[in-house]
C-alpha cells in the first residue's frame, strides 16, 4: 500500500466559523357541624342508622382539606436520567459524534450527515450551527463522521473525503486537502497530541501524523481486503463476502481497534505494532451489528435483532456471553459506559437500557419510549456529561 505521504497536499485553505394548561382553582375547605347535642339525638327521630352514616360522612368530609389534591402521574420523561434537547436542524438529519474541548466542557461541538456542525458554548444546553465556507462552495454534502480534540487542537473528518484541523479550540478550522486516491472513505479519527492525530478509513487504512497533516504514515500494511484475500482459505466464515469496508470500527483508550465486517458476518481487530488486520469468526449465530470496547478493557457485541453479549475476561476474545435485555426485539446500535460498573445501550424505536454492575444485568429506561426515532450513539465525555445521538436530529442529554 502507498503512505498517504504521496497522498496527501501540504496545502490547506482556512475555514472561518460565522459566528402548562391553566391552573385549577383550589378546593375549598369544606366542613360537617352538628348543632344538636347528643343527648337529644336520642329524643330525636334519627335512628341509629342514620346517625352512624351521617357522622362517617361528617368524619370523611372534615378530613378532606387535610389530603392533599390528587396530582397527575409524572411522565416517564421527568423520572429519567435523560432530557431531549432541540437542535435547530433539518429534519432527517442523522447526528453522527460529539466532542468537547478538554480544557473547556461548555464548549463543544456536534456533527451529524447533511453538512451538518453545530456548536455550543454552554455545556450542551443549547446549540447553534457552524458553516464551512469552503465546503459550502462546492456541490458536494458532506457527512461529518468524527471529531476529537486533545487540548485545543481538533479534527474533523467526513465524507466525500474532508479534513478540517483547528489549533484553538475550535475558534477557527483549516482544511487540508485529501487526494481522491485514499483508499476508502475517512470514517474515525483520534486527536493523539500536540499536532499529531490517528485516522482510519472503511477499508481499514489506518495513518497517523505528527505534523498537523502534512505527511502521514501507514500503520498497517494492507487494507482489509488485501489481508482477507491471503486469509479467506484459513477458515473466515464469510470472508468470500467481504465488500470491502466496515460496517463499524471503534477505539480503545489504549488504541486497540476492533471493527465489524459490513455484512456482520465476522469481525476484525487490530492492536498498535501489527502489521495487518486480524479476522475472527463470530461465534454467534446471528450477524453482528456492532462492537466496542468495556469500561474493564474487554468487549461487548451487539447482534442484529437485539442481542447483547460480553466477551469473557478482558482484552480481545472470541469467547462470548448473552446477557438478556429487554430490547422488545428492537435491535440495540451502541454501547457507552460512564464508568466501570454503570453503562448505557441504544438501540432502535428509543431503546434506552441501563446496567449498574458492568452489564451482567440491564434494565429498561422508557424515556425515549414515545421518541419516533433510532438511537445511535451513546457518548459519555465524563461521568456527569453524556449524550445519546439518533436520527431525525434527536439529541438526549444525561441528568444523572
Amino acid at each position: 500500500m502507498a503512505s498517504l505521504q504521496q497522498l496527501l497536499k501540504p496545502s490547506w485553505t482556512s475555514l472561518f466559523a460565522p459566528s402548562l394548561s391553566q391552573p385549577q382553582p383550589q378546593p375549598q375547605p369544606r366542613t360537617f357541624t352538628t348543632s344538636t347535642p347528643r343527648a337529644s339525638l336520642q329524643n330525636s327521630s334519627i335512628n341509629r342508622r342514620q346517625f352512624v352514616a351521617e357522622t362517617a360522612a361528617a368524619v370523611s368530609l372534615s378530613l378532606s382539606p387535610l389530603i392533599a389534591p390528587v396530582q397527575p402521574a409524572k411522565s416517564e420523561e421527568a423520572l429519567s436520567e435523560w432530557e431531549r434537547l432541540f437542535l435547530p436542524i433539518d429534519p432527517g438529519v442523522v447526528l453522527l459524534d460529539i466532542a468537547f474541548v478538554p480544557d473547556d466542557l461548555d464548549h463543544g461541538f456536534l456533527l451529524g450527515t447533511r453538512q451538518t456542525i453545530l456548536e455550543t458554548k454552554d455545556g450542551g444546553r443549547t446549540w447553534a450551527p457552524r458553516t464551512i465556507p469552503s465546503a459550502e462552495e462546492e456541490d458536494f454534502n458532506y457527512r461529518f463522521n468524527s471529531i476529537s480534540f486533545k487540548g485545543k487542537e481538533g479534527w474533523i473528518v467526513g465524507k466525500p473525503a474532508i479534513l478540517l484541523y483547528t489549533s484553538d479550540a475550535g475558534e477557527s478550522w483549516e482544511r487540508i486537502p485529501l487526494s481522491a486516491q485514499l483508499p476508502g472513505d475517512m470514517v474515525y479519527i483520534k486527536a493523539t497530541g500536540e499536532k499529531s492525530a490517528e485516522m482510519v478509513t472503511d477499508e481499514g487504512a489506518i495513518y497517523v501524523t505528527s505534523n498537523k497533516g502534512y505527511n502521514w504514515k501507514a500503520a498497517v500494511q494492507e487494507t482489509v481486503s488485501a489481508t482477507l484475500n491471503r486469509t479467506v482459505s484459513s477458515g473466515i466464515s464469510g470472508a468470500s463476502y467481504y465488500t470491502g469496508t466496515f460496517n463499524t470500527v471503534n477505539r480503545s483508550p489504549d488504541g486497540r481497534y476492533v471493527a465489524v465486517s459490513s455484512r456482520g458476518n465476522f469481525y476484525l481487530t487490530w492492536e498498535p505494532g501489527q502489521p495487518f488486520w486480524q479476522p475472527h469468526n463470530r461465534a454467534i449465530a446471528r450477524r453482528i451489528q456492532n462492537m466496542g470496547w468495556r469500561a474493564d478493557g474487554g468487549l461487548w457485541l451487539l447482534v442484529r435483532g437485539g442481542g447483547l453479549f460480553l466477551s469473557k475476561g478482558t482484552g480481545i476474545s472470541e469467547e462470548f456471553e448473552e446477557v438478556p435485555v429487554q430490547s422488545r426485539g428492537f435491535g440495540i446500535l451502541d454501547v457507552g459506559y460512564r464508568s466501570t460498573e454503570e453503562a448505557w445501550a441504544a438501540g432502535g424505536s428509543g431503546i434506552l437500557l441501563k446496567t449498574t454492575n458492568g452489564g451482567r444485568t440491564w434494565s429498561r429506561d422508557k424515556a425515549a419510549d414515545n421518541i419516533a426515532a433510532n438511537l445511535y450513539s451513546v457518548k459519555f465525555i465524563n461521568d456527569k456529561k453524556g449524550f445519546v445521538l439518533g436520527n431525525d436530529g434527536v439529541l438526549l442529554q444525561y441528568l444523572g
